[in-house]
């Protein structure tokens, strides 16, 4: 995958597969401490020990309709080829925490691409997830919350064609004030 965005999307993807009802994502960028660090954890199935050993080997999956699974070993890679770790905690019944530590200038690092899709791609068509997305870039900060904005929208559903527009647009704001015209 080109773009580190697409790695959290699968993740996530994963999570609600789990049956996860809640899915948190924070991406720390410190330039200057030349560390970027992605995590993805949630409260589904979790993962048995037998395959969490397992489960950055291409040729292993837990899925029944397909004997490769790439999605967990891509993310691995990408974090190795940055010069940095790869972290999969899990406790069955309890969840799954997802970790990659990558060398922030590191030239092999991929771009964290389309922030603003991938939330957009967890959310709009799973509106029973509750999802806490915190980015920190530098001192400063951005965190959406979408269990706030569903109680705040009582009866309309977050997938509502003028809710979602409203999240793109604020997805986008809050990226763009975080980077600060950077």
């Amino acid at each position: 995958m080109r773009e580190l965005a697409l790695h959290i999307l699968d993740i996530a993807q994963n999570s609600i597969a789990a049956a996860a009802s809640l899915v948190t994502i924070s991406i720390d960028e410190q330039p200057g401490r030349d560390l970027l660090r992605i995590e993805v954890a949630d409260n589904g199935r979790g993962i048995p020990p037998e395959e969490l050993a397992q489960i950055t080997d291409p040729f292993f999956t837990s899925r029944t309709t397909r004997d490769v699974g790439l999605g967990l070993p891509l993310f691995a890679q990408a974090a190795e080829r940055a010069e940095g770790k790869f972290e999969v905690k899990s406790v069955p019944g309890r969840g799954t925490e997802v970790t990659a530590t990558l060398r922030y200038s590191h030239i092999d690092r991929a771009p964290l691409g389309d922030l603003t899709g991938t939330l957009l791609g967890i959310i709009v068509p799973n509106p029973e997830l509750d999802l806490i997305y915190t980015h920190y870039y530098k001192q400063k900060s951005f965190l959406l919350g979408t269990g706030e904005i569903k109680s705040t929208l009582g009866r309309i559903a977050i997938s509502h064609p003028e809710v979602v527009s409203w999240l793109r647009d604020f997805i986008q704001a809050g990226l763009d004030d975080l980077y600060g015209g950077e």
